[in-house]
């Protein structure tokens, strides 16, 4: 029969671990961006004050690829390095909530050399036979510390991260497997007890509710970026990208160049082929001008027939010579019933400003890039012109 000894223990430790859990859960609701979810779990998973693994991974499911792909990973990569963390944490006091200030500070730069290791993985979930994948297909804990076990991880991962004992746990919200937690005490060698793994799993449930309700809200924010018809930006968060990239070019001296570029005759199309072939000619022209851009560079919707492209790190002159190729390329193109246009031809005029050569702010750019379409359109159409 059970003392009142033992059961104060047992009392004692289960207390600790809910308000571990508490902790740790509340963390998480303070935020709906996914890489400060992601931290905030990896940390309580081994933070002294939460469970307290030498190191966690995380992988999430991505349903287009069937992978399980490695998104974070928090950890030292040697034993000094983690005597050193292990040293600074307990000298300085840092608690839970400082580890979880200092990266929503100082964000990638808080996090080490593990975490770009684990971000390079792709796991393939039709490899049934690996222990990792089989957390997520089959959404339960497995627990490596045996040699059976430790035959079941793919070689190559368990080569990269430096993997013997560990614990793996699926990340599930409303009964869906969003991904899955790896943790492991390599440094310290502790061993992995069944409390670990139930506080880790009941913690999992958690935290994938959480990092699901982050990616709709992500969701969500980038559908109100975008415009509905043609996937490109919309007007208001390509000011916002703009204003980014001015402070950008302030900061790191360097050039950022605009091009706005207007449909000429693009009215009378709509007007005679109605407004479901103005759409579509607005979708086709999107894509050709995207085939010509940068992975830097962003297109945008201004509004009507008009849109703005941002290129970063571009004189005028770099700006100047796309702007005439974007030109040439649209006027070659073949469109469906350009017949019906004044010249028999679909063409854009264009405007080109950089800053800080002729304009001081985000607005000023604006407005001198439009001033310079303007003289394009009155002075003949289909042509470029760059700002004075």
């Amino acid at each position: 029969m059970e003392n009142s000894q033992d059961f104060k223990k047992r009392f004692e430790k289960a207390k600790a671990e809910l308000n571990q859990l508490y902790l740790i859960s509340n963390a998480v609701q303070t935020t709906l961006r996914l890489d400060e979810i992601l931290f905030i779990i990896l940390t309580g998973v081994t933070a002294k004050e939460g469970l307290g693994f030498n190191r966690a991974m995380l992988f999430l499911v991505h349903e287009e690829s069937e992978t399980l792909e490695g998104k974070m990973g928090i950890g030292p990569q040697s034993s000094e390095e983690a005597a050193r963390i292990w040293h600074h944490i307990e000298t300085e006091k840092v608690s839970f909530e400082d580890l979880i200030s200092a990266y929503k500070n100082f964000k990638k730069e808080s996090l080490g050399s593990f975490n770009a290791i684990v971000k390079t993985i792709k796991i393939p979930l039709h490899e049934n036979q690996d222990v990792i994948t089989m957390t997520a297909l089959e959404g339960m804990p497995f627990e490596v510390t045996n040699p059976q076990a430790k035959n079941k991880v793919n070689p190559q991962i368990k080569e990269l991260l430096k993997l013997d004992e560990f614990v793996a746990v699926p990340l599930t919200a409303k009964e869906k497997i969003v991904g899955v937690i790896l943790a492991d005490n390599k440094f310290s060698s502790k061993a992995i007890a069944k409390e670990d793994i139930k506080i880790l799993s009941m913690f999992a449930y958690q935290a994938g509710l959480a990092i699901e309700n982050s990616r709709r809200y992500e969701e969500k924010e980038k559908m109100s970026q975008i415009d509905s018809l043609t996937s490109l930006y919309n007007h208001g968060h390509f000011q916002y990208l703009l204003d980014e990239e001015i402070k950008r070019s302030r900061r790191f001296n360097h050039p950022t160049s605009i091009i706005m570029l207007d449909i000429d005759h693009f009215k009378i199309y709509n007007d005679i082929l109605g407004h479901p072939a103005g759409d579509y000619l607005l979708k086709i022209l999107c894509s050709i001008l995207l085939e010509d851009l940068r992975e830097t560079d962003t297109a945008s919707r201004y509004g009507g027939e008009e849109f703005v492209i941002i290129l970063p790190q571009t004189s005028k002159k770099e700006a100047f010579n796309l702007a005439r190729r974007l030109r040439k390329k649209v006027e070659s193109f073949a469109f469906k019933n350009e017949e019906v246009l004044p010249e028999k031809k679909l063409t854009i005029s264009l405007g080109v400003a950089t800053f800080p050569d002729n304009a001081q702010d985000k607005d000023e750019l604006i407005k001198t890039a439009d001033i310079a379409l303007y003289r394009a359109k009155q002075t003949g159409r289909n042509k470029a012109l760059m700002s004075t």
